[in-house]
């Protein structure tokens, strides 16, 4: 899963990005509103997590933004004001939850995980696509009900797959999602290529079916045969 950070304060964002990047996260950061702005117009995430106050601006324009381009995307917002208006006013914009500052980091992180599964899958802890089941609470992947050991990649590849089914993904879409700002494209095209062939053999190995269609000049699709 892909996060974006908005946080002001430097030592605040990088300790929320280090702590989520332990958790599996692919965390990219702003620390400003235009590089907000910025990010969320040209970038999809999972989910975004913002402060209200910004530097040039106010998260609450952000977040219109943000939902007005990608309105799938969650959104925590993340506040040292308490105001019922603040929450009130991001609740009506499209936000799905808030945390008052200070908070614990693993309060963040239960409320992150509980963020995507109401979003994404219904609030089961659990995803399941043919005889395919992912745990999302241990991150294990079965195949008619045999685990089946993923690396890190392939694993959110399969969940970023399964969550965009029947739509294409370019290896760009796909490279940018799975390292973020890290990407380097002329070497991450290479790796999709291979994390696609290595998650599709695992699948069919434990005799599953073959569902990424690789789509010859545009990319790639997870759909039923």
């Amino acid at each position: 899963m892909k996060v974006l950070i908005v946080e002001d304060e430097p030592a605040i964002r990088e300790t929320m990005a280090g702590y989520l990047q332990k958790e599996g996260y692919v965390c990219e950061q702003a620390g400003d509103y235009d590089t907000a702005d910025e990010k969320v117009d040209l970038y999809e995430y999972d989910l975004v997590i913002l402060d209200i106050t910004l530097p040039g601006g106010s998260g609450l324009d952000v977040l219109r933004r943000l939902k007005k381009r990608n309105p799938e995307t969650g959104v925590l917002i993340v506040s040292a004001k308490n105001s019922l208006d603040d929450k009130v006013a991001g609740l009506d914009l499209g936000a799905d939850d808030y945390l008052t500052k200070p908070f614990f980091l693993p309060e963040l992180n239960a409320r992150v995980k509980a963020l995507l599964r109401r979003r994404f899958f219904k609030g089961s802890p659990s995803i399941v696509f043919e005889e395919i089941e992912i745990d999302l609470g241990t991150n294990i992947m079965n195949v008619h009900g045999q685990p089946v050991e993923l690396t890190k990649k392939e694993y959110d590849l399969l969940v970023y797959f399964i969550t965009n089914q029947n739509r294409v993904l370019t290896k760009a879409t796909i490279a940018e999602h799975l390292w973020g700002d890290y990407m380097d494209l002329a070497d991450r095209f290479d790796l999709v290529y291979s994390h696609i062939k290595n998650l599709r053999k695992k699948i069919v190995q434990h005799g599953g079916n073959d569902y990424i269609k690789t789509v010859y000049g545009m990319g790639y699709k997870f759909t039923s045969p």
